[in-house]
């Protein structure tokens, strides 16, 4: 029985040990299947030999092949890992380090100097070194042993709406049912070759990382500076022959959105998976009809549910006026829909998505508090203890049974006596060909809906074509035209940092 996410690695380096793994920009960055073992194995036996079990590490290191060696060593050696990267605010990792208290920091030589200034009175560690261990086979075989399915692997941390990161622990047992059920949906095997474009602090960087241990894949890892150029990105995509994409929404609109697909198409690609945020059904439609004999699915879930739980085959185009399902969930797991009395929701009516099964990961570490709150007793089951993860998602069945998402709990206003959802003005504005991105806010004080845009309308004619698609009570009381859209480091709309900038406005 599989107990631990490396008995992939066991068995994937048995059988393609000079497969290439992990691949950079240059030939130089990779590393084959027997290299990710050997160094793995060296890292684990330098943190078995100081003792250590169960404890955090962090990894501060840059977006390289060499960042997923170390967080399988920290696995190697019964640690769980917690990535960190220089593009986080400072204050940020000054809280997850005050969150933790680790014994110790992974770092490389681009980052060891910025270690040196944390308030941290741990050690810092460097991979180089750390790679020069000689593997302890005894001293591995012996934390393996001691290992079971329960233990965690990492702790990806988010953000919170008090400021304070909440750290989400998912264990190995969940993390391989994820990978499972995601490997068997898109159909990865050997001759998969991924691109991975999300920052390996995020928990969407598991669609690329296990899935290749699993298959004996291959992933290579995009520079972030490559997105600022849409066509580099393809260049990137052909010239290593990727055939399957995990992308967040914003990095596939990005390439859609500016003509890049027609100019330069993806020839390899035959699998697009698309995560994050709704996509708009004008950018999904130029994908489709770029590769029409792509597999296209739309995949929903958050950290807390381990990755994705949700998948939706998407095997037509859809109309402007529709919203692409979320579909079902995997196997071994349950969506619940619950309204607010804690009864199921009835088909077509809306209630929080709420989360059942092996997917539900270990909650946020080290804060009781904000796990209790969101880890919860399943309200249906009287009979004995089991959690269920509330989600803060608003969706609904549709007639064939499909999930449909309908937008954040804190997405929904009430404006001049109408409960509205903000996402519906967005997906009324996107489904207007001059615009490229839009996101909305609203300012409590003064109760307006205020909008912002990417596109080539001007702000006056943006509102004179809304006045023909909203009701009146849900028309923007103030619309910004933006050259970009601000993203988080994960590719979604930033709306925070929006109505920040916002409020800042108003108040000169």
């Amino acid at each position: 029985m599989q107990n631990h996410i490396l008995d992939y690695l066991d068995q994937t380096v048995r059988r393609v040990p000079d497969k290439l793994a992990f691949g950079g920009v240059s030939q130089e960055d990779g590393v084959t299947f027997r290299q990710l073992d050997d160094r793995s194995r060296s890292i684990g036996s330098y943190l078995a030999a100081l003792g250590m079990f169960r404890q955090p590490v962090v990894v501060f290191m840059n977006r390289h092949p060499n960042a997923v060696v170390a967080f399988l060593g920290v696995l190697q050696g019964g640690c769980y890992y917690v990535p960190i990267d220089e593009e986080m605010p400072r204050a940020r990792i000054d809280l997850i380090l005050q969150n933790l208290h680790p014994r110790a920091i992974i770092c490389d030589e681009t980052t060891l100097d910025t270690a040196r200034t944390f308030d941290f009175d741990g050690e810092l560690w460097l991979y180089g070194d750390l790679i020069q261990t000689p593997a302890d086979a005894a001293a591995l075989a012996n934390v393996r042993s001691r290992t079971i399915d329960t233990d965690p692997v990492y702790v990806f941390f988010t953000s919170g709406s008090t400021g304070i990161p909440k750290g989400v622990a998912a264990c190995h047992r969940s993390l391989i049912n994820y990978i499972e059920q995601l490997s068997e949906t898109l159909g990865f095997n050997e001759d998969t070759v991924f691109a991975n474009q999300t920052p390996l602090y995020f928990d969407a960087s598991l669609k690329d990382i296990y899935p290749t241990l699993k298959c004996g894949a291959t992933a290579y890892i995009v520079p972030k500076s490559m997105f600022k150029f849409p066509m580099k990105v393809l260049e990137f995509l052909n010239e290593h022959q990727v055939n399957t994409l995990c992308w967040v929404v914003s990095a596939l609109t990005m390439l859609s959105a500016f003509g890049a697909l027609t100019e330069l198409p993806p020839k390899y690609l035959h699998t697009i998976a698309f995560v994050g945020e709704v996509f708009p059904v004008k950018q999904f439609n130029i994908w489709k009809r770029a590769l029409p004999n792509a597999r296209f699915t739309n995949l929903y879930g958050p950290t807390e549910g381990t990755g994705v739980c949700c998948y939706y085959h998407v095997e037509r185009e859809f109309g402007l006026d529709e919203a692409i399902p979320i579909g079902r969930p995997f196997k071994n797991t349950e969506i619940l829909l619950l309204k607010d009395d804690n009864t199921l929701a009835a088909p077509g009516e809306q209630g929080e998505i709420c989360i059942r099964g092996t997917a539900v990961s270990l909650g946020y570490i080290n804060d009781p508090e904000r796990t209790a709150s969101s880890f919860v007793q399943n309200p249906l089951n009287k009979s004995w203890p089991e959690l269920i993860y509330r989600t803060g998602d608003i969706g609904r069945f549709n007639k064939d049974g499909d999930l449909v998402f309908v937008s954040r709990k804190d997405f929904q206003i009430k404006h001049m006596g109408h409960r509205i959802e903000l996402g519906e003005i967005e997906a009324n504005v996107n489904m207007l060909d001059e615009i490229k991105s839009s996101g909305c806010i609203y300012d409590t004080e003064k109760g307006k809906i205020v909008l912002f845009y990417v596109g080539g309308i001007s702000e006056k004619d943006l509102m004179q074509a809304l006045k023909e698609k909203l009701q009146r009570y849900m028309l923007p009381n103030t619309i910004r035209q933006l050259e970009t859209m601000p993203l988080t480091a994960t590719g979604k709309i930033n709306r925070v940092l929006l109505k920040e900038n916002y409020l800042k406005e108003r108040k000169r």
